[in-house]
């Protein structure tokens, strides 16, 4: 017999369903609680409110748990690559060799862009635009220039639309970057890999030959995985929302990257950067550092320790803890900011105020340091952010549409205003 929740409501019982997830997540469904009771619940933040029934990512945020459509986060870190890791979410499996073969290779050829795009759309742009800005723009103006495939009911259409956002989207970047600093746009490199061409077109120039590292491009690579998606987080849950109304996927990814933009969802790497970097030019010590964050009456905060949805250590930064170390080996330097970060992460796990409010590093902790290291930018972190996070707002925007009980979305509210009064002329009005 199904199991049941049994809800009272002015005397009266109403039974809710429960559904229960594969891996025992149990939720009560209240899809007919406003139709038979005349209620709605509230739940500000949906912290606690399910949007959806999805098969892509599991997330166990008490015992720090990731992993796409079954495989743990460090076994696809350490094996995979971005491109199978994408292939994954998108399709539902891994790939054969043959498959990834034909996937990789759509990818490879479609990273140009329209050079209409270049000549007039990118150049319409302040040189002091944000990249942010600039790659959500040139994502939705997509839509102008493949008019062939804009529609979400066509899995034809959206096959090729799929393809060529993951491969555009990473020369839009590059090219965010190049058009900020004034240096010429580079063409994507058919012999490189995905990473690789991400480096080249972000650094070369035509003055002198530029060889990718492959340490660095396999760090690109792991970023990317690790970033790939995140369940129903901000900016997916706002490609779903968008997607919902059967906007095309690039108007969905467009209005993603921006949810993205927000300083609380994609920017806290960058906050993590100028904590570490103020605590090297004033603080001297992450202890007089962490004595601040925790008087209440100072608003210091330690950036890139808790999450909310972890409880537990984000397995994505233990991950990057390791891989932070290759990458400053392989430019052959160390950094203060490393050194920093890792005095701090020792101090905050063994100090009482810390651990009892389940504050662990996340994800955001180390991998600045690691984009300082490529020598990315600050303002370009949060767009590889977007560029990695890509194929999961893809895989939940087709998963929504392919699910027949799919319907615009739209939340209720309990509305607090004035009640019913009469329109009084301005003259009235004293």
């Amino acid at each position: 017999m199904a199991e049941v929740a049994k809800l009272v409501i002015d005397g009266k019982t109403y039974e809710l369903p429960i559904v229960i997830g594969t891996e025992g997540e149990r939720a009560i469904d209240i899809s007919k609680l406003r139709a038979t009771a005349g209620c709605i619940t509230l739940d500000t933040g949906y912290a606690n409110t399910g949007c959806c029934i999805s098969s892509i990512t599991f997330i166990d945020g008490d015992k720090g748990i990731l992993r796409y459509r079954g495989y743990p986060i460090e076994e696809l870190a350490e094996k995979s690559t971005f491109l199978e890791t994408a292939y994954l979410l998108l399709h539902g499996e891994l790939p054969t060799k043959a498959q990834l073969e034909k996937f990789s290779d759509l990818i490879t050829h479609h990273t140009m862009v329209h050079e209409d795009i270049i000549r007039n759309l990118f150049r319409g742009f302040p040189k002091s635009a944000h990249p942010m800005a600039v790659t959500a723009s040139v994502v939705g103006a997509l839509s102008t220039f493949y008019q062939d495939s804009l529609d979400p009911m066509d899995p034809e259409q959206v096959g090729i639309s799929m393809i060529r956002l993951i491969a555009k989207v990473s020369t839009i970047a590059a090219y965010a970057y190049k058009y900020s600093i004034g240096q010429p746009f580079n063409y994507p490199q058919n012999r490189l890999t995905y990473p690789e061409n991400i480096l080249h077109m972000m650094f070369a120039t035509p003055a002198e030959r530029y060889d990718v590292h492959p340490v660095l491009a396999r760090a690109v690579d792991v970023l990317l995985i690790l970033h790939a998606d995140h369940e129903q987080n901000c900016s997916t849950s706002t490609m779903r929302m968008v997607g919902s109304s059967q906007a095309n996927i690039y108007a969905s990814v467009s209005a993603a990257i921006n949810a993205l933009w927000g300083p609380l969802h994609g920017g806290a790497n960058q906050a993590v950067i100028e904590m570490l970097q103020g605590i090297s030019d004033n603080e001297g010590s992450a202890r007089g550092f962490l004595d601040r964050c925790k008087d209440q009456n100072d608003t210091t905060r330690l950036m890139g320790f808790g999450h909310r949805v972890y409880k537990n250590f984000d397995p994505r930064a233990r991950i990057l803890k390791e891989m932070t170390r290759s990458v400053l080996d392989a430019v052959g330097r160390s950094t203060r900011l490393l050194d920093i970060a890792v005095e701090l992460e020792e101090m905050a796990l063994h100090d009482e105020y810390f651990v009892k409010r389940k504050l662990y590093p996340n994800v955001d902790f180390y991998s600045g340091i690691i984009y300082q290291t490529l020598g990315i930018p600050v303002n370009m972190f949060t767009v590889f952010f977007a560029l990695g996070r890509l194929p999961g707002w893809v895989s939940h925007w087709i998963e929504q549409n392919m699910d027949s009980n799919t319907k615009i979305g739209r939340p209720r509210q309990v509305y607090m205003g004035s009640r019913e009064r009469r329109y009084a002329p301005i003259q009235a009005r004293g």
